[in-house]
């Protein structure tokens, strides 16, 4: 003899919803915005590539520049797109870009050491053809894709996105969903990190890098995953006439 379990009508339908309100939890994940901001134009007359050298300040330009990119964080508040969590490099150009927007949203600056500037075997030249041609070089230029005259495009794309990913989190934590951080960083750390999002490859020509002097890379994520990328210039008035010194 068969016997069956059988559902009441009203208790199945309770069941539906209960499962349906439940996945409708699983299947939703906040989204956060993670501005990927680089520094200001650096004061640099003899024009070096300063990498991770200490003690180079913004310019006069740099400094209007950081207060453009706050001014522009300001006019966002309305939409309800104020950051609630600012990160930066430990280096003073990063440092010094993030103290408008600090200062207009009475935020801490956190020092993150993961989105400082990439390694360099140039720091602290002239980099131009008669320096690039001597022959001390030349071993530094056996691996153009990784690439062998500093640190790895890999190795810098994981370690900004990792950051990234921690600035997500604590953003949600601080501002629930729709929240906004800031990381101030450099450019080939935005860059590789931004390539890597986008799924391409990561050696490219630095010429054709899009990541101006205070610009923005803006990565949305939902949940820990980054469903969206975008590029703007807040400071783009400022640009003609800045300095452009590779690798700055």
């Amino acid at each position: 003899m068969e016997t069956f379990f059988t559902v009441p009508a009203e208790s199945g339908s309770s069941l539906i919803n209960a499962l349906l309100r439940n996945f409708e939890k699983l299947a939703y994940m906040p989204r956060v915005t993670v501005h990927l901001l680089r520094h200001g134009e650096v004061f640099n007359p003899d024009g070096v590539l300063y990498g991770r050298l200490p003690e180079f300040h913004l310019s006069e330009r740099g400094r209007a520049m950081a207060d453009m990119v706050a001014e522009h964080f300001a006019a966002q508040v309305n939409d309800g797109a104020a950051p609630v969590y600012l990160v930066a490099s430990p280096l003073t150009r990063a440092q010094e870009t993030a103290q408008p927007t600090a200062a207009a949203f009475g935020l801490d600056i956190v020092t993150d050491p993961r989105i400082i500037e990439a390694e360099n075997h140039f720091e602290g030249m002239k980099v131009n053809k008669a320096e690039l041609l001597k022959p001390r070089h030349w071993r530094y230029f056996t691996n153009p894709l990784r690439p062998s005259w500093g640190e790895a495009y890999s190795g810098q794309a994981e370690r900004m996105l990792e950051a990234a990913r921690d600035a997500r989190r604590r953003a949600f934590e601080l501002g629930g969903d729709g929240a906004s951080a800031i990381m101030v960083s450099h450019q080939l750390p935005i860059w590789s990190a931004r390539r890597s999002a986008e799924g391409k490859r990561l050696w490219h020509d630095p010429r054709n890098r899009e990541c101006t002097l205070a610009s923005l890379t803006t990565l949305t994520f939902d949940g820990d995953d980054i469903v969206d990328v975008a590029y703007s210039e807040p400071a783009a008035a400022l640009l003609p006439g800045a300095a452009t010194t590779p690798g700055a």
